[in-house]
């Protein structure tokens, strides 16, 4: 019989502990704290989104039901419902942004390989934001509109592996196209955005740095055509033409040549017209560079889903951002965990077993060694799959 660690504790030992004790100290997480620890409440918060629990009682109630095996999970004492209450309002939720992004460095380096569809060397980016609806009562902190209240997660999405790489939590007045001035752009990457982001002002200052962008004109813009490449209407590409800008303000902002690609998607047999400042790319890429855009959408349903930040634990915001980046750590931490174990079932198969093996004392591969070989065997087909390749 194994007599090794439990499934939660071999999960935990995959965490970056330096990294998470530099950041503590950083912070001054754990100042004058004598009995829960800022690792105890990443545990405890952890052990709350692998298991789907609804409150802070929950947790504390599920764990309380569990004592002999608390001490093998990491936790030196019972945890209080009050006691994780006060961590979560009182710690600065900085703390698990800096150790979130620890975690994010070394998954893009284990997914860095990862296939995107089509022969393409460059990193790629999908940028765009997800609203997590707040009620205004509860969260009159989180400014959105007159009767409701609200945040934004503003998500860059490394299409290689689908690993978030950069994260802005704000309250949900703030405009997307905001986030172009928050990231630092990569020279040679290319960014995929959705019509929120065109503001050509901004475009250009990416433009300037080396990166590349792909995005959807509006319908109103003043251009006019230069010269057309020759397209392939067989794959759908109408026209392939590079565009001088001839809007007053948008010539100031943005005063050197676009490409212009239409295309028509024959699943929708809409036209869609792309712009972007890479010359070079064949057109049927940048059509298809647009249609991964659709992973970061898929990321965010997922994480709606399957983790717990939709319903929060507390109402203040330095307790609304500390479960949304603790949240984001787990996402990825199970992510870095499956590509090291190498294992094959997705990401939601993952964390299904997960929940029920927590306690187990066995190897975390042998929970996986009876499931079927293929993923569509499991009976999750309609089920949001990222990582199913």
């Amino acid at each position: 019989m194994y007599e090794g660690k439990l499934v939660f504790a071999q999960l935990m030992d995959h965490l970056p502990m330096h990294t998470l004790r530099r950041t503590v100290e950083r912070f001054g997480g754990d100042r004058w704290v004598k009995s829960f620890s800022c690792q105890e409440q990443f545990k405890a918060m952890a052990f709350a989104q692998l298991t789907y629990r609804e409150s802070l009682r929950d947790i504390a109630i599920c764990l309380s039901a569990q004592p002999t095996k608390l001490y093998h999970m990491g936790f030196r004492h019972p945890v209080c419902r009050s006691t994780l209450a006060d961590a979560n309002e009182t710690r600065d939720w900085r703390i698990w942004a800096h150790f979130a992004q620890g975690l994010i460095a070394q998954a893009r380096e284990l997914y860095a390989d990862e296939d995107l569809g089509f022969d393409l060397s460059n990193s790629v980016y999908a940028l765009d934001s997800t609203t997590i609806d707040l009620c205004m009562s509860v969260f009159p902190w989180a400014h959105f509109r007159t009767t409701k209240s609200a945040v934004k997660m503003h998500t860059l999405l490394d299409l290689h592996g689908n690993i978030p790489s950069f994260i802005h939590v704000s309250n949900g007045k703030l405009h997307d196209v905001h986030a172009l001035d928050m990231i630092l752009p990569e020279p040679g990457a290319i960014y995929v955005m959705d019509r929120g982001y065109l503001d050509f002002s901004r475009l250009y200052k990416l433009h300037l740095t080396g990166a590349f962008f792909v995005t959807r004109a509006k319908s109103n813009m003043d251009s006019s055509r230069l010269y057309s490449a020759t397209s392939d209407r067989s794959a759908g590409i109408i026209c392939d033409q590079t565009i001088r800008l001839d809007g007053f303000r948008s010539s100031e902002s943005y005063p050197e040549h676009l490409r212009r690609i239409r295309f028509n998607d024959p699943d929708t047999e809409k036209k869609l017209t792309f712009l972007t400042n890479h010359h070079l790319l064949p057109a049927a890429i940048v059509c298809a560079l647009y249609k991964s855009r659709w992973q970061i959408e898929l990321f965010f349903k997922w994480i709606k889903q399957h983790l717990r930040i939709k319903a929060f634990y507390g109402t203040s915001e330095n307790a609304v951002k500390t479960q949304i980046w603790i949240a984001v750590a787990v996402y990825v931490l199970v992510a870095i965990v499956r590509k090291r174990l190498g294992i094959e079932a997705p990401l939601y198969t993952f964390l299904q077993v997960l929940s029920l093996t927590l306690f187990e004392k066995m190897p975390i591969l042998r929970a996986f060694s009876s499931l079927p070989n293929e993923p569509g065997d499991v009976g999750f087909g309609n089920q949001l799959n990222l990582f199913g390749y």
